[in-house]
């Protein structure tokens, strides 16, 4: 008989939950009280504990589980059928003011490494590789146990996705921000637990030859002449009620050599256009672009301005929604190419309102970088922070994929498989949440198609590395 494993509540009684779970014919166990559900010791006691079927299932949540007409004998099936190590499916979920939601998730894939990876609440796995994989499990996590469950048994057979909804789930009240939830992996307060999935996954980097050493090639930021010595690059759309605020941040850096800022103008209908062209007749070493076709996104965007002849030779990142922190900024990041002799480096944002109150999680300032195994810890989190900035050089010559959005993680991820990325820690820009940012508020449907992009980045920069490290082995 196949084995559920649910959390532990006390006694539920004769709850509409249980009796549906009953009849669907399953042994029903608790997670022992007291271990998170996402530990080790969970995971090793539901191993331990499961009556031997060949489907062990757990219940990876406090909510209300409504399993649909045949969910567990269904997701039994094409588990058996395909072979697979884990299965997982779509759901439905309601809301605490009862309106039903369809749950559709992603394909699981090599790198799909982010250990916030959506499986949905009611997950399969195959009973003889959970125990074997529990057997092999040396660290002792409160926090990635699961996590690390699920990458070994990636190692061990198919993660299989069902997309048909199999269940409901009615959800309790939650008191966290979208924003804290995005952000959740830079909150200090989950540091702990952060620095669990970053063991789990180093691990599995280096089971799969994946995992890259701390060493890196030297690279000469300070050779040849530029014009200018740093170059301010806005890709911009349509954007005239932020526009302005942007350039003149931009404008009135303070700097002890010559800068100057790169507007590319997708085609902007709204005003935006006349914005710039406005200032541009005021100062000099304001560059406006307009691309000759119109199917760029933001990367397209950023290798027109990086390309450009008047291109500094380090170009820094500010969005046409945000603002520098003060007038220092530009010549504190040239100061740090100029000490650090990196060709990316990367700082730190504060996330406000648009009046510039702050909002939470407040600071993001990405300190679970280390220099040591940043380039490792890359391909599980979900951005290298911000603005970015890049010696021009090399820029130009790896370019920036055409989206618009991932694009700078897809360059960031690049350049760290052979370079040092710089960091400082420092706030240098404003990040202003408003209605008319491309990501506020983003439907699941968005969110999944971003998700899987970057998803399928990290399965190409880990397939790129196994490669790189095999090579090396040869050598």
């Amino acid at each position: 008989m196949n084995t559920l494993f649910i959390p532990y509540r006390g006694d539920i009684g004769d709850s509409p939950m249980l009796k549906l779970l009953k009849d669907a014919d399953l042994s029903i166990r608790h997670f022992e009280a007291g271990e998170p559900m996402q530990s080790t010791a969970a995971m090793k006691s539901a191993a331990r504990n499961s009556d031997g079927g060949d489907f062990t299932f757990l219940l990876m949540s406090n909510d209300t589980l409504i399993p649909g007409a045949d969910c567990f004998r269904r997701m039994a099936a094409i588990g058996y059928d395909t072979g697979a190590a884990m299965v997982y499916s779509d759901y439905l979920h309601r809301d605490t003011e009862g309106k039903v939601t369809a749950c559709r998730l992603i394909d699981m894939q090599q790198g799909a490494l982010r250990d916030d990876f959506d499986f949905g609440l009611l997950i399969a796995v195959r009973t003889d590789l959970m125990r074997e994989v529990a057997d092999e499990m040396t660290g002792c996590y409160n926090a990635a146990g699961f996590y690390d469950l699920r990458l070994r048994l990636s190692r061990k057979g198919a993660i299989v996705h069902i997309n048909e909804p199999l269940y409901t789930i009615e959800e309790q009240a939650s008191g966290t921000s979208q924003h804290e939830a995005q952000f959740a992996y830079v909150d200090p307060r989950n540091r702990t637990s952060q620095i669990e999935m970053e063991q789990a996954c180093t691990d599995h980097l280096k089971a799969v030859g994946a995992w890259l050493k701390p060493t890196f090639r030297e690279i000469d930021t300070e050779a040849g002449r530029f014009d200018y010595e740093a170059s301010v690059i806005i890709p911009v759309r349509n954007r005239c009620r932020t526009i302005a605020d942007a350039l003149e941040s931009a404008l009135g850096q303070k700097t002890d050599f010559p800068y100057n800022v790169i507007v590319i103008d997708n085609h902007s209908t709204d005003g935006t256009s006349e914005i710039i062209g406005n200032l541009a007749k005021t100062h000099d070493n304001l560059i406006h672009l307009t691309p000759d076709r119109d199917d760029l996104g933001i990367g397209g965007c950023w290798n027109l301005g990086v390309r450009h002849g008047k291109c500094g030779r380090y170009a820094c990142q500010l969005d046409s929604d945000d603002v520098y922190s003060d007038n220092g900024v530009i010549q504190k990041i040239v100061d740090e190419f100029r000490r650090q002799h990196v060709p990316m480096i990367v700082g730190s944002y504060r996330l406000t309102d648009f009046n510039g109150k702050e909002i939470p999680p407040g600071v993001i300032d990405h300190r679970e970088w280390t220099p040591e195994n940043g380039r490792n810890n890359a391909l599980r989190i979900n951005g290298l922070g911000a603005p970015r900035c890049f010696y021009t050089p090399l820029l130009r010559e790896i370019g920036l994929p055409n989206t618009s959005y991932g694009e700078d993680y897809a360059a960031g991820l690049r350049i760290s498989r052979e370079y040092q990325i710089g960091r400082i820690y420092d706030v240098l820009y404003n990040c202003r949440r408003w209605e008319g940012n491309s990501d506020a508020a983003p439907s699941r449907e968005k969110m999944n198609a971003n998700n899987l992009y970057k998803d399928r980045l990290r399965t190409w920069e880990l397939q790129a590395r196994c490669r790189m490290n095999s090579e090396n082995k040869m050598k």
